[in-house]
């Protein structure tokens, strides 16, 4: 088995694939669905897409209503700032965000910008989450185990 502190992932929204990085080397790929709209960047709560951008693993659930979960920093201080210049967040939840990110904690997760974006089982017939990446329980529970908090996750267009 592989050490997991050099793990990554890199998830692909147009190939609908989510594959597993140690240091360079590919140790797995999963095929994965995405927000019900899953064209673009996410921009608002309830848009339906799933983010793009740097993030890191901030939480594993072991209690998720979809099997296992695996929680992902957004928003990022990027996003924060298009809220903020947008008047999508207040500048108070603009300073929660970019404090949490910057010791790689759990950015504020209810606001405008949207939140609670997670890596979790409960299938991947259909892109039907609000924004999260799905897989099948089955590969949560593999993954789940090989992913630490912490980890980066780089989700592409």
């Amino acid at each position: 088995m592989t050490s997991n502190e050099n793990i990554r992932i890199e998830i692909s929204k147009s190939d609908r694939t989510l594959r597993v990085f140690e240091v360079e080397k590919l140790i797995k790929t999963f095929s994965i669905a995405l927000g019900f709209s899953p064209v673009g960047d996410k921009k608002i709560e309830g848009d339906g897409k799933t983010p793009e951008g740097s993030f890191y693993i901030f939480t594993k659930n072991s209690e998720s209503k979809f099997h296992l979960s695996l929680g992902i920093s957004y928003p990022s201080t990027g996003v924060a700032k298009r809220g903020l210049e947008a008047n999508l967040i207040s500048q108070d939840e603009f300073d929660s965000i970019t404090k949490s990110i910057s010791e790689k904690g759990k950015p504020l997760q209810k606001t405008k910008l949207g939140g609670e974006i997670y890596i979790h089982g409960g299938g991947i017939e259909d892109d039907w989450t609000d924004g999260c990446i799905a897989l099948m329980d089955k590969q949560i529970e593999e993954l789940f185990n090989l992913v630490p908090v912490g980890a980066i996750v780089e989700i592409r267009p």
